[in-house]
């Protein structure tokens, strides 16, 4: 089935949000202010897929969007991007207290077309830099401040928020970022085949790379309690894609046209 055009150059979204303009974000001081008015996702198709590094989220969530005619948002790249930002002013991003400080510094700006997706941190394009080694050591650090999250998860819900439709894939999507969202998946894969995946996307990643990535992200890696678990070990990429576009209701799939 045919959806909408995708706007190729959504970037951040507010109450005045239309396709191609940028607003500031209002955020909230606290994640609870404004969880229930910007994540009731009422009849709107909301896809949040959580699990842990090289389970293939990103892969599978592009895809979901592409087959369903959904907008994609990729919320790790955002943590990334900000991560990225404090790295290159050398921040010691390990100090939750300077982080939390200089959270909102950067104007961060996603694209949400799964096919033409990218990243920009004050209007320079930092789709590659922010999948280094060097990022991806000090993002889990960043994420964990509590000051980073709520600014960063502001930001996503209002994404979501003004979206039609939307898969929505990094951690906490289904419990925290959007709970009511109707349909949750958590995809996960053994330890082996995360690391060949990892390492495959980027060569310089092994197996301790991701063993530390898992140790440092549990308080960030829960399930929702009405999540469909889907273990991607032995499956294709086309198959995990079939799996949860089949979890999507009919009825939801067409509401958004």
């Amino acid at each position: 089935m045919a959806g909408p055009p995708l706007d190729r150059s959504v970037r951040r979204t507010g109450a005045g949000w239309r396709a191609g303009s940028i607003a500031r974000v209002k955020t909230s001081a606290s994640l609870d202010n404004d969880q229930e008015s910007e994540t009731d996702s009422g009849s709107r198709l909301v896809v949040a897929v959580d699990g842990p590094s090289g389970a293939g989220k990103s892969s599978t969530s592009r895809g979901v969007a592409i087959a369903l005619g959904l907008r994609y948002l990729d919320t790790g790249a955002m943590y990334r991007a900000l991560t990225w930002w404090l790295l290159q002013r050398g921040v010691d991003t390990t100090d939750p207290e300077v982080v939390a400080t200089l959270a909102t510094g950067p104007v961060i700006e996603v694209s949400t077309d799964p096919g033409a997706p990218w990243t920009r941190v004050d209007g320079t394009d930092v789709s590659e830099a922010i999948r280094t080694r060097e990022v991806t050591a000090a993002v889990s650090a960043v994420a964990a401040v509590p000051q980073v999250r709520a600014h960063l998860i502001a930001m996503q819900r209002q994404i979501i928020g003004s979206a039609p439709g939307i898969v929505a894939e990094g951690r906490d999507i289904g419990t925290v970022v959007a709970p009511d969202a109707p349909v949750k998946v958590f995809l996960t894969a053994d330890g082996a085949a995360r690391a060949g995946r990892r390492a495959a996307e980027a060569s310089w990643s092994t197996r301790a790379d991701q063993d530390r990535r898992d140790l440092l992200d549990v308080a960030q890696s829960g399930k929702a309690a009405d999540a469909v678990e889907i273990d991607s070990t032995g499956l294709g990429l086309g198959e995990v894609v079939g799996i949860i576009v089949g979890l999507v209701p009919s009825s939801l799939q067409k509401s958004r046209f």
